[in-house]
C-alpha cells in the first residue's frame, strides 16, 4: 500500500483525517461515562465522533478510524470511556455496541456520499441516525442479550434509555458536520472522493 501524495491509493492526508478522528473519538471519552437504569452499558460521548466521523470521512475512511480505536484498545489502551481498555472490554455487555461503532461510521458515512455535493442538515441527521444509532443499536442489542442471557426484549427496553441522548448527538454531529462542509467542501465526502478520482486520472 502506498503512501504517496494524491497519486497514492492511500493519500497522506487521508492518513491524517483518519488519525485526527480516531483521536477525537478516543478524547470524546475523556469526560467519562454514566450508567443508568442498572444498564451495565454506559452512556458516552464516543458516539458523537463515530457520527462525525462517518459525515466527514465518508464510508472507507470512517470504518478505518474507528478500527485504529477498536485495535488500541484490543491492544490495552485506556481509551474508552472511564479509561477502559483490554481485551476483557469485548466480553463485556457494551462488546456489541463498540463492535457496532464500526459498520455503523461506515453506514453513516456510505448514506452521506450518496446526499451528493451538497448534503443538506436533515440527510445528514438522517445518516447519523440511521448508522450511528440503527446499525449500533442493531449490533448491540443482540450481544449484550447473549452476554447476559437476558431476553432481547428488556435489553431493548434498556437500549431504548440511551435513544434521547442518542439523537441530540445525531442531530449534533450533523450540525458540527454541516458547518464544516460549508467552510471546507473538501469535508463533503463526495467531494473528496471526486478530487481523488481527478487526482489519480492526472
Amino acid at each position: 500500500m502506498k503512501f504517496v501524495g494524491k497519486q497514492g491509493r492511500f493519500p497522506m492526508g487521508d492518513v491524517a483525517r483518519v488519525a485526527v478522528f480516531a483521536a477525537l473519538i478516543a478524547v470524546l471519552g475523556a469526560p467519562g461515562s454514566l450508567n443508568v437504569f442498572g444498564n451495565a452499558v454506559p452512556i458516552t460521548f464516543q458516539t458523537l465522533g463515530v457520527m462525525l466521523a462517518g459525515a466527514l470521512l465518508g464510508t472507507w475512511r470512517a470504518a478505518l478510524a474507528v478500527a485504529v480505536v477498536l485495535v488500541l484498545v484490543a491492544a490495552g489502551l485506556p481509551l474508552l470511556a472511564g479509561g477502559r481498555g483490554g481485551m476483557a472490554v469485548f466480553a463485556q455487555q457494551s462488546a456489541g455496541f463498540l463492535i457496532g461503532w464500526l459498520p455503523g461510521a461506515a453506514v453513516t458515512g456510505w448514506l452521506v456520499e450518496r446526499a451528493g455535493r451538497d448534503p443538506s442538515l436533515v440527510r445528514l441527521i438522517v445518516a447519523c441516525s440511521v448508522g450511528g444509532i440503527g446499525v449500533v443499536y442493531l449490533v448491540g442489542m443482540p450481544v449484550q442479550a447473549a452476554i447476559t442471557g437476558v431476553g432481547l426484549g428488556p435489553v431493548a427496553l434498556l437500549t431504548a434509555t440511551f435513544l434521547p441522548g442518542d439523537v441530540i448527538k445525531a442531530v449534533l454531529a450533523s450540525v458540527v458536520a454541516r458547518g464544516t462542509q460549508r467552510a471546507y467542501p473538501d469535508a463533503v465526502p463526495a467531494v473528496h472522493r471526486e478530487r481523488l478520482r481527478a487526482g489519480w486520472g492526472r
